[in-house]
């Protein structure tokens, strides 16, 4: 009899999701299916399959557009600003979760304190700080940026997997005689590593996008980033919408190939507390 009660709500529930998926993959599919195509076709049916599929604007895009160079830039900055802004997470949550030192709590809350405030509040005191280092037209200077603008949010995540850990484990290394780095590196970090996956990834997607401080920041067309070097294919009175769509799905690609291999990792960061 319970079986039967539930079977509605699991029907529902599934027909939720399903109607969900359909609606989030429905702008991903007419995305893949416009850059298969001429401009002048996406303008007669915007909706409808390609007369004659070609794969010329793909071609236009990493040649004439220096997608390739885009796509690298994307990366180092990206790739760059998540690894170090999560090692100092990472080096910062784990004092503030195990220890209770003097000005603990003042200082975790100086760092939710970030969370509270979008950095694109800052961007007039950003350019100029930017500036007075040199570090405008800089790809370091937009991948510290970037790492920074994640700090707030990898420690507020981090401190609570440290905290979930039991205390009997430090205690148990520092009897046989490891000091605190190594606790940290070869103890806590290996326990954390779902947390770790889900914050990386959490940091990645929306600076991977991140449109602005690239408009602001960066002047050569050779240190553009991908959503800075989309933006070139808007014109003033026209705009290739066949190479951009083509230029869209090259950069949501490594996004897909990301979320495949790290699924598991996400299931687990994201669930890891639920049996404590």
């Amino acid at each position: 009899m319970t079986a039967r009660r539930r079977a509605p709500g699991r029907v529902a529930v599934h027909l939720l999701l399903w109607g969900y998926g359909v609606v989030a993959l429905l702008p991903l599919v007419v995305m893949v299916l416009n850059s298969l195509r001429p401009t002048s076709e996406i303008f007669t049916t915007p909706l409808g399959l390609p007369a004659s599929p070609t794969l010329n604007s793909y071609a236009r895009v990493w040649t004439e557009a220096s997608f390739s160079s885009y796509l690298t830039n994307s990366l180092v900055v990206t790739c760059g600003a998540v690894l170090l802004g999560t090692a100092v997470s990472a080096l910062a949550a784990y004092p503030l979760a195990r220890y209770d030192f003097a000005g603990s709590r003042v200082l975790g809350a100086y760092f939710l304190a970030g969370l509270m405030l979008p950095i694109r509040l800052g961007l007039v005191p950003i350019f100029y700080l930017m500036d007075s280092m040199g570090l405008i037209d800089s790809l370091l200077g937009l991948t510290l940026l970037y790492a920074a603008s994640g700090v707030p949010f990898c420690v507020f995540v981090l401190s609570a997997f440290y905290r979930s850990l039991p205390g009997e484990l430090d205690e148990a290394a520092r009897i046989d005689g490891a000091g605190e780095f190594r606790i940290f590196g070869q103890i806590m970090l290996p326990l954390v590593r779902p947390a770790l996956a889900s914050v990386m990834l959490f940091q990645f997607v929306p600076l991977w996008h991140e449109f602005l401080y690239p408009l602001v920041l960066l002047r050569s067309d050779e240190k553009f980033t991908i959503p800075r070097g989309l933006s070139q294919f808007f014109g003033e009175y026209t705009t290739d919408w066949s190479a951009l769509f083509a230029g869209l799905v090259l950069a949501t690609a490594p996004l897909f190939v990301l979320f495949v291999l790290a699924t598991k990792q996400i299931i687990a960061g994201l669930t890891a507390g639920m049996s404590k």
